[in-house]
């Protein structure tokens, strides 16, 4: 009893009583691209990066932009810019609803906000139940996902919870880059939840595939037929980036 006492006086209290205003120390979130000039004829931040997330919009202006929808945020673009042009913040705001406002740029340094979806409020907005899918996945997403519902984010305080099967859930939560051998798994799984129903897509190998872009193991015809309501970046995708975003797309405060 008393090393459970200690314990417990060690570790304090883990529950995150307000997830809206949380902001993990360490994470390394969105990209910051600063406004100093890059050097003539350098690419070093693109060459390094592992998911081609960063792009030269303007070869005059050399205009960088970095989509966080492709990104690992492995970090590695920014010590080898000599123009210290990049580097993270420790922001887990980072949903968006399109697939384009996951591009950051020196002149637009904000992601396009999640917008509210006034049919999924008025469905979901107090009970939404998802079924998690990972289709060709390392696990670093899926133990996020898991980790929603434990004591420090407390997700089901909400009204959000995973279930167990298809049939009891409003929509999917999709994680990995979509193996040949998951697509029919996942049709199945699509097929089974019931109408109306939307697809959440959750870390750079939903999103993009991430690192995989050149793997001929893949089919993605799925994310063709089914573009996601929401998209959740991150390698892996933090909880508090997905409750914030799924937090702002029900319209549900708090």
């Amino acid at each position: 009893m008393f090393r459970n006492i200690a314990v417990r006086k060690a570790q304090g209290s883990q529950f995150i009583a307000d997830l809206r205003a949380a902001q993990p120390g360490g994470f390394r979130g969105k990209p910051v691209i600063g406004n100093p000039a890059c050097e003539v004829n350098c690419r070093m931040c693109q060459d390094v990066c592992p998911s081609n997330a960063i792009n030269f919009q303007d070869d005059d202006k050399r205009s960088v932009a970095i989509d966080l929808g492709a990104c690992v945020m492995c970090g590695d673009c920014a010590p080898v810019c000599p123009s210290q042009k990049l580097s993270f913040n420790n922001d887990v705001k980072l949903c968006t609803t399109t697939r384009e406002g996951l591009v950051v740029t020196a002149a637009r340094p904000n992601l396009e906000p999640v917008a509210v979806s006034a049919e999924l409020k008025r469905r979901f907005g107090r009970s939404l139940k998802l079924r998690s899918v990972s289709a060709g996945g390392c696990n670093g997403c899926e133990m996020e996902v898991n980790a929603w519902s434990n004591v420090n984010f407390d997700l089901g305080r909400y009204g959000i919870d995973i279930v167990a099967s298809p049939r009891h859930a409003d929509g999917l939560v999709l994680t990995g880059p979509i193996s040949r051998n998951m697509m029919e798994a996942l049709q199945i799984c699509w097929d089974a939840i019931p109408a109306p129903k939307f697809v959440i897509a959750v870390g750079a190998c939903a999103i993009s595939v991430g690192v995989f872009a050149q793997s001929d193991a893949l089919h993605r015809e799925f994310l063709d037929k089914y573009p996601p309501a929401l998209y959740v970046p991150g390698c892996p995708a933090h909880p508090l980036t997905f409750i914030s975003g799924i937090l702002d797309l029900l319209g549900v405060s708090g």
